[in-house]
């Protein structure tokens, strides 16, 4: 295990707190940073997780790396698969996904392909992939494990916290977890009350203020 992943210990309420609150709101409260600004096939639906980033880099459509990594997963934490250049190579099926749902993995982010998808989701081991593809990878190349990571315009670190749903995925920075779960509880707790609002009839025109800024232009 490496030391930036040891220096990783996160509070489990704040895992908690960005899991419930999902990826539109955590990226919201961390001031619009972290995104993984890529389409993601959601291949278990209403999967939902928050964990510690177990970062790989594997060789250009191989995926030695990724059976190494198995033998190093910790409970909770969460596989970010990558290469070099994404491409719609399978990195992961079941038979891998089932190693990590053993080790306790909470969800696996792959930057290129899965295969096996109904098998997967049977297994019920929340994943995330840039495609759906058969087209295997070899197993020639070690490749790096808990190294930081480029994944759709957003570097993910070893330890690091990852947010997925069903809108995607975010990245948070070990270093400003606390404070981003902070800003993600005030935030839910001002939508919450907003949402009463709206419920109640009120409009978010008028709760934001924006008819009082546009009112005394003419409009």
């Amino acid at each position: 295990m490496t030391s930036a992943h040891d220096a990783a210990d996160v509070d489990p309420t704040v895992i908690g707190t960005l899991a419930a609150a999902g990826v539109a709101t955590v990226y919201e409260a961390a001031g619009r940073r972290g995104l993984i600004d890529v389409d993601l096939v959601q291949v278990v639906p209403g999967s939902r997780v928050a964990g510690v980033a177990r970062t790989v880099v594997c060789g250009q459509g191989d995926n030695r790396a990724v059976h190494e990594a198995m033998t190093l997963v910790r409970p909770g934490e969460v596989l970010v698969l990558t290469m070099p250049e994404p491409a719609p190579v399978a990195l992961i099926g079941e038979l891998l996904a089932t190693q990590a749902r053993v080790a306790g993995a909470a969800g696996v982010l792959v930057d290129a392909a899965v295969r096996d998808v109904d098998d997967l989701r049977t297994l019920g081991l929340p994943v995330w992939a840039r495609w759906c593809r058969v087209r295997g990878a070899t197993k020639r190349e070690r490749g790096s494990l808990d190294v930081p990571v480029s994944v759709g315009g957003a570097t993910v670190g070893p330890g690091d916290i990852m947010v997925l749903d069903a809108d995607g995925a975010v990245v948070v920075r070990r270093t400003s977890a606390d404070a981003v779960a902070a800003a993600t509880r005030s935030r839910t707790a001002r939508e919450t009350g907003l949402r009463a609002r709206l419920e109640a009839g009120e409009f978010s025109y008028d709760l934001h203020g924006m008819r009082t800024e546009d009112e005394p232009r003419g409009r």
